[in-house]
């Protein structure tokens, strides 16, 4: 839309203003809007803003800053846990994020977690994450636990926090009370106030409006950054009353949530448009609120192991179902009723345990028909683990050739072989040296001197491990490190292979087809084994690793296994009793509630039939019997 304008006033002076596009729900409480100009003297820098208008009295929007990183904080250097913007909104899963306060480490591309320290006031449920500690980043939004908003043009010396619920600082104000006061800062020092990618917020005059503006920049022809005068004027055709300009630059960026629940980028971030990725930001704040209104509403997924409960809303009677799938294009379907109502339920059984799964509600009314979004659920894994092998386990090792299975086995002789040894077991010949990212490095091997001195092709390994139980690990996980190609060998059966040719006859010349990461064991391997080889008493694992070419500088093996069990939890309902209704209520999704005049019997299914909770009933004269059926 905005290239479409911008071609039409190419010629019209008329056209130089700033023109903010229409507002567009996203949620219940929050509008979008895309704005741009025609750059001009007047507006010297061509921008392209994006807007969320937050809906403070809407009673479902509620808002979250960056809260303290989640162990070891220390005020004033360990404050928050880095994340990037995307991942903020995706963690909490709230509905829209973008970047607030200025924060240390100067260094982007961190990885998720990296500790940062905060520049001006941060406060998040209540608790204060980053304090006032100078009157530099004193640009204050504060809000109480009922969205109420305050804004504090300059916080030095510190005003009180006392009932503020969350609080997020910028540099400076660049509107304040209707005026636009960007021109101030014009030659002052710095890059700051040169044309840049801005973050800002802003408040409408009676406070019930908070604007998240976000203005591209460093790309030029489509957006060059603003300059301060040129935010303020943005914020005062958005309808700010009152203006702060954030942290900007590389790190701006607002997201919202799509209908699977997956970060979308509603600006153009010069980071992504150099690098490729976000930048890893230490303060955020995020916006939760509810879907917008719609004639298929409050859909719910209660999912459990195999299994999982759906119950939705349609504002008209009307005959309703779920088409659901492993894949955007479905391909499984619910029952369809005889009837139509206005509250839906349904279970969809015979589910994968710890999988993802789309679906999409359909219903038919008088009206016509109508479908809900593309939506996603998982569910639920209830194994738990065994450790058998830690990831620095000791191994026997060698790189003689093994002509037969046997060095497979539990009863081989491996005496002669090298170690046991701790894993990570590696060699690397480059010249630069080994990747410092390759960890926990433990014991080098030998390189093969017949070959320039280039690793083996092929290094052979061999563990022993205990087991008390073998018929209930019936799978084996495995997680570890393997540079390049890999066979796994359980008490003398193959049972998995990494990157290499299933078909391949293996002596100790056979390639790997693949590598891991970009070359290097970085990035860990993930696989399950048949368990069933597994045997009381003495396991042996053998693994044979092979390189990708006879050339490769490099070598890398270490792997952690666990057996799998499944332990799904029996579900617990809970009786309450209110004169002579009685209301059950019960945490798990996929059974049906059943039942019976007698323990023993017969047990049919509650008309509904009843597939989440609650579910109310009157006490009658005789007893009844209740169960949740799978």
């Amino acid at each position: 839309m905005a290239c479409a304008w911008l071609l039409a006033c190419a010629t019209s002076t008329l056209c130089a203003a700033p023109v903010l596009g229409p507002w567009i729900p996203l949620f219940k409480g929050i509008d979008h809007a895309r704005g741009t100009n025609i750059a001009d003297t007047a507006n010297p820098d061509l921008n392209v803003i994006n807007v969320a208008r937050v809906d403070l009295q809407d009673p479902d929007v509620s808002l979250l800053a960056t809260p303290r990183i989640a162990s070891g904080y220390v005020d004033g250097s360990r404050e928050t846990g880095g994340m990037t913007v995307s991942r903020f909104l995706q963690v909490h899963k709230a509905q829209l994020a973008i970047n607030a306060n200025f924060f240390d480490q100067g260094q982007y591309y961190l990885p998720e977690g990296t500790p940062m320290d905060l520049s001006g006031l941060a406060i998040s449920g209540g608790e204060v994450v980053s304090k006032q500690e100078s009157a530099a980043n004193s640009a204050v939004f504060s809000f109480d636990a009922a969205n109420h908003a305050t804004v504090t043009h300059t916080n030095w010396p510190a005003k009180s926090t006392t009932g503020v619920h969350t609080a997020v600082a910028g540099v400076y104000p660049v509107v304040i009370n209707g005026v636009n006061i960007g021109r101030q800062y014009l030659n002052l020092p710095g890059n700051l106030h040169d044309n840049q990618p801005r973050t800002l917020m802003g408040l409408s005059a009676d406070r019930r409006y908070l604007y998240l503006v976000t203005i591209d920049g460093r790309q030029p022809g489509y957006s060059d950054g603003a300059l301060d005068y040129e935010s303020g004027a943005w914020m005062l055709k958005v309808g700010a009353a009152d203006a702060i300009n954030m942290d900007g630059g590389g790190s701006t960026t607002l997201v919202m949530e799509n209908s699977l629940g997956n970060p979308t980028r509603l600006n153009k971030s010069s980071a992504v448009a150099d690098s490729g990725k976000e930048r890893t930001v230490g303060s955020h704040l995020a916006v939760f609120a509810k879907p917008v209104p719609s004639f298929i509403s409050d859909v719910q997924v209660l999912a459990d192991d195999e299994a999982a409960s759906v119950t939705w809303k349609t504002s008209e009677a009307a005959v309703s179902w779920i088409e659901y799938g492993l894949t955007t294009d479905l391909g499984s379907k619910s029952p369809m009723p005889a009837t139509g109502t206005t509250t839906h339920s349904v279970l969809l059984p015979a589910l994968i345990a710890g999988t993802p799964y789309y679906y999409r509600v359909v219903a038919n009314a008088s009206s016509g028909t109508q479908t809900s979004d593309l939506l996603t659920f998982t569910t639920i894994n209830y194994n738990a683990f065994q450790s058998y092998l830690e990831l620095t386990n000791s191994w026997k090792y060698s790189v003689a050739s093994q002509s037969t299975g046997d060095w497979t086995k539990p009863g081989y002789d491996d005496a002669t072989w090298g170690g046991p040894a701790p894993a990570l077991l590696w060699v690397d010949v480059r010249a630069a040296g080994p990747n410092v990212l390759v960890q926990p490095k433990a014991t080098q091997l030998p390189a093969d001197a017949a070959n320039a001195g280039y690793p083996y092709i092929t290094y052979y390994f061999r563990t022993h491990f205990q087991v008390s139980d073998a018929a209930s690990s019936p799978t084996l996980q495995c997680d570890g490190f393997i540079d390049d190609g890999a066979v796994v060998y359980l008490n003398g059966t193959e049972v998995y292979r990494l990157r290499i040719d299933p078909s391949e006859i293996l002596v100790s010349s056979t390639l790997a087809t693949g590598y891991p990461c970009s070359g290097d064991a970085t990035c860990s391997d993930s696989f399950t084994i048949d368990g069933a080889s597994l045997v009381n008493g003495d396991n042996v694992l053998a693994v044979e690793v092979h390189n990708y070419n006879a050339h490769s500088a490099d070598m890398t093996f270490g792997v952690a296994v666990s057996g799998v069990r499944s332990a799904p939890p029996a579900p617990q309902v809970t009786l309450t009793s209110s004169g002579s209704t009685l209301r059950f209520d019960w945490t798990r999704g996929g059974f049906i509630l059943q039942q019976a005049e007698a323990p023993t019997g017969p047990w049919i299914d509650v008309p509904g039939p009843v597939v989440a909770s609650p579910f109310s009933t009157s006490a009658g004269a005789s007893a009844r019997f209740y169960r949740l059926n799978r």
